[in-house]
């Protein structure tokens, strides 16, 4: 379980990531995540990427590129 309201991920490094399923999955007390320094430019995959993230009020993905991915099912479940 997770229990961060907050994370700081602005030195994360995402050039060669092509799966991002469930990668905050379970994440129910973050409140804010800031997203937009991810390089989404080879992800396929970003189902259930934000599952059960119920405490979730700020999201930024403003710089996602989601050109090339297959599956985003259930991404906001």
């Amino acid at each position: 379980m997770f229990f961060a309201k907050k994370i700081n991920l602005s030195n994360f490094n995402t050039d060669k990531v092509i799966d991002m399923r469930g990668m905050f999955s379970g994440c129910s007390s973050l409140k804010e995540l800031n997203l937009s320094n991810f390089n989404t430019d080879k992800v396929i995959y970003m189902s259930c990427m934000f599952y059960q993230c119920s405490s979730l009020k700020e999201l930024n993905l403003s710089n996602f590129n989601t050109e090339k991915v297959i599956t985003m099912e259930s991404m906001f479940f």
